[in-house]
This record gives C-alpha cells, sequence and structure tokens, in this order.
C-alpha cells in the first residue's frame, strides 16, 4: 500500500486552491513508508484523498502535487503524456515555437523541471529529487516527443542543494553544439547553452520586447525634423528635411536615442534597432554579454546604430545624472561652478530608458535591499528620460510583489520631480502560463511609463 500524508486539521486550504506544495509545518503525519522521491497520496486531516505528489524528507517543500487523482506511477507514459499537453500549447501560443520555453515547472503539472528549446536542441533544468531518480524516463519522453537532436542539462542551480542534490551539468542525449542561432520576433540571436545565464536565454520577455515598438518612431520633430513634398504639384515625394531647409539622409532620422541597461546579449537592443530607433547604447558589466551582444548586433545588420559600454548600470546611470545636473548648474544665473573640469560624456539623455536587471531579492529577507535597488536605478533611470519620453523598467524578483514594485517606482519619481503615465503593465510571456493560486510563478513585472516633469506641466 502506498503511504499517505495527512495534513493538519488547521491549516490553510493552499492545496485546495491550486498549490502544488506540500510544507513540512502542513503535515500531521506520514503513513507508511515513503522512499525519497516516491510517490505519496495526501489527504486531509479526516482521511480524505486529496492528491498525489512526490516526496522529499530533506527539503522543507515535502511534497509536490503531480496529480489529482490516484495514479500509479510517473513512468515514461506518464511524462510523455504531459510532454504532449506542452508541446500543443506553444503550438498554439508562442509564435517560434521551435524557440521557445517548452515547459514551465508547476505551471506544466511538472514541478521541478524547467525545458527551453534553442532550434534543435533541449536545455533541461532537473530541479528536485522526485525527478531526479526519473532521469531516464524524463529523457526518453522527450526524446519521443520533441524528436530534438541534443539535450543539454543546467541543472548548476544553488536550489538543487535544498533537495539534497548535487549541480549537475553536461549532455544528456544526442549532439549539443555550444553556440545556437534561434529566432525572436523575426530577429536572429546567438545563445551560449554552456556558459549563457540559467538556461542561456531569457524567453520569458519575448513579448514585452516587441512591446517597446511604439516607442521607437515619432522623434523626428523634436530635432527640428519635418516632412516637405519636393517636385511638381500632386506627385511630389515626400522626404524629411531639418530646421535649415536641407533634406535628411538618414534613414533613421525619426527613431529614438535608447539606452539599455543590464543588456545581457542585448535583446532590447536588437528589437529597438528593429522598430526605428536612431541610436542605441548597449550596457552590461560583463564583458562576456557584450561580445555576445555584438555579434548579435553586427548578425542582424544594426552596428551603425549601436554603441557598446560595459560598465556597473548603477555607476553609469549616477554618472550620467551627475552630469546632467552640472550641465544644468553652468547655464543656470548666478551659480558658481568650476568650468575649468571638463565634463565629458556625462550627463546624456536618451528619449527610452531601459532597464531589466536580474533579481535583486532572491529571499524574502532581501526584499528591503531589493526596494533600495529598484528605487535607486530608476531613480536615476527618469533623470535621464527626455522630457515626455519612456522608461521602460522590470522586476523579475518574486518576492519584490507587483503593488511594491509600483510603490517603489513612485517614490523614485517624486525624488526624481516626475510625473509618470502608464502605459503598459505586463507579465511573463505565453510560454510561461501562471497557474492561478501559484503566486511564485508570477514573478516578472514589466512596465512602461510616460516621463514628465512637474516643474514643466
Amino acid at each position: 500500500m502506498r503511504a499517505q500524508i495527512r495534513l493538519t486539521k488547521n491549516r490553510k486550504p493552499r492545496l485546495e486552491q491550486g498549490h502544488p506544495w506540500i510544507y513540512e509545518s502542513e503535515i500531521d503525519r506520514l503513513e507508511g513508508a515513503a522512499e525519497p522521491g516516491g510517490l505519496v497520496d495526501v489527504t486531509d486531516h479526516k482521511g480524505r484523498y486529496l492528491a498525489t505528489g512526490y516526496w522529499n524528507e530533506q527539503s522543507q517543500i515535502r511534497v509536490r502535487i503531480v496529480a489529482y487523482q490516484p495514479i500509479e506511477a510517473m513512468d515514461r507514459e506518464f511524462f510523455v503524456q504531459r510532454l504532449q499537453r506542452c508541446k500543443a500549447h506553444r503550438e498554439r501560443f508562442a509564435e517560434e515555437a521551435r524557440d521557445c520555453r517548452l515547459v514551465y515547472g508547476e505551471a506544466d503539472f511538472l514541478p521541478g523541471l524547467t525545458v527551453d528549446r534553442f532550434g534543435d536542441v533541449l536545455v533541461v533544468q532537473i530541479l528536485t529529487f522526485g525527478l531526479e531518480v526519473r532521469r531516464e524516463e524524463l529523457v526518453s519522453a522527450l526524446v519521443e516527443v520533441f524528436a530534438p537532436g541534443g539535450i543539454y542539462e543546467r541543472s548548476d542551480v544553488g536550489v538543487r542543494r535544498l533537495e539534497g542534490l548535487e549541480e549537475r551539468r553536461g549532455v544528456l542525449y544526442g549532439d549539443c553544439p555550444r553556440l545556437i542561432e534561434i529566432t525572436e520576433n523575426g530577429l536572429k540571436l546567438e545563445v551560449d547553452i554552456v556558459q549563457g545565464q540559467k538556461t542561456g536565454y531569457f524567453y520569458d520577455q519575448r513579448e514585452n520586447r516587441s512591446a517597446i515598438q511604439p516607442l521607437m518612431t515619432g522623434w523626428g520633430i523634436r530635432s527640428g525634423i519635418r516632412l516637405q513634398k519636393v517636385g511638381g504639384v500632386g506627385d511630389g515625394q515626400s522626404v524629411p528635411v531639418n530646421a535649415n531647409g536641407k533634406v535628411v539622409s538618414f534613414p533613421y532620422w525619426d527613431g529614438a536615442t535608447v539606452l539599455e541597461c543590464f543588456a545581457h546579449t542585448g535583446s532590447f537592443t536588437l528589437h529597438a534597432c528593429k522598430y526605428g530607433a536612431k541610436k542605441v547604447t548597449c550596457l552590461d558589466v560583463s564583458e562576456h554579454a557584450i561580445e555576445t551582444a555584438r555579434r548579435n548586433v553586427e548578425r542582424n545588420g544594426f552596428a551603425d546604430r549601436v554603441e557598446f559600454v560595459v560598465a556597473d548600470a548603477f555607476e553609469y546611470l549616477r554618472t550620467q545624472a551627475r552630469g546632467l545636473d552640472e550641465r544644468k548648474a553652468r547655464g543656470a544665473e548666478g551659480v558658481k561652478t568650476d568650468t575649468s573640469k571638463p565634463l565629458g560624456e556625462a550627463g546624456r539623455t536618451f528619449d527610452v530608458v531601459i532597464l531589466d536587471p536580474p533579481a535583486f531579492a532572491k529571499t524574502k529577507s532581501a526584499v528591503s535591499g531589493a526596494v533600495r535597488g529598484y528605487k535607486d536605478i530608476n531613480l536615476q533611470g527618469l533623470k535621464l528620460v527626455n522630457e515626455g519620453g519612456y522608461l521602460v523598467t522590470a522586476s523579475c524578483s518574486y518576492h519584490m510583489r507587483p503593488e511594491l514594485f509600483l510603490e517603489t517606482i513612485q517614490a523614485a519619481a517624486a525624488d526624481a520631480g516626475k510625473l509618470l503615465r502608464l502605459i503598459e503593465w505586463r507579465a511573463a510571456g505565453k510560454d510561461h502560463p501562471q497557474l492561478l493560486g501559484v503566486s511564485e510563478g508570477h514573478y516578472l513585472k514589466y512596465a512602461i511609463f510616460e516621463v514628465y516633469s512637474k516643474d514643466k506641466l
């Protein structure tokens, strides 16, 4: 007879509301013998069956639910059925089903499993003991359902230690080249599945990157450029001319100036260029990331519009903001400044500033520090946005709840003397579905704000 987990009487009904994790504190007792990674049935305090999941006594999450009806085993057939459901969802909703997230853990009813597809290669993360002991069945099912040329494992993450597992990385099946070219929204990108972050690329922002398209054009009038007809009446052609009446030959005269911080491999930079940006500054602290971004920019033919900066984003933003304050001070009447000190390139401003940082709060105890970090980068970033321009900002910290993220940005705007209009609010893309009742899956916050100065309204 299979072991049973009997839950406490006074627990919150998280399981009944769709949450697939059972914590140690929710368990009254274990009836029978449960092997590590083995299946157990979960009942309420009266013994009524609720669900079936796999067990791990070493983890604070004692049980991860895999079914709400009794099942015999998590075998190859089980994985095939679940993976076929994942495949159908991506074929329906992902524009590039060969380049997307195929399995998103709990939201795909496969807790502890992440699978990203990069062309002909699958990159998998196996994060839990219950999946580790079924590795062979899982790999066999992945081959049957997706027919990849190779499967590469990137289970080199610290969370495995909480499950009593060592970190792992390497080829599980077939041929896995290190560098793979993928397509996203019509753009070509290089993915390093061995040395890249996480599985090699962040698919969760796919739709959010395309959302910047309306921000990238409509800026020429600020430079005094206007369309003017030339040629005969009726058949004249409209061409851009500057304030001096000269024809402007630069094809991206109407484009935005853009700053992308925390660029990683330059995905927002590529989208900005595709949608008509005039000039993009692509910044990341990692030389490796910037070199990958540079190759991606060249691969798509945008090299003439992109400058690359290897720098700490916090320091870069502060330096530009200080330079801007200095320029304003030098232009103010009655203010004494040291004009012998060169300003250099500090004090730059942009039509669009994009901030897509890594997670600042990986634990609940880190939230207060994360709030300070998010406020700082958004405060400095807001100072660099031209009047009526746009701030594109995101947080991938689960513990930074949506309302707290918005409050933090509002506080930054107040300190910067700015008024913000929320233009768009988004989460992760459709290949990262959200399971209602599982707040841990709702980690990504993405917003576009229109920026105005209080003293100019």
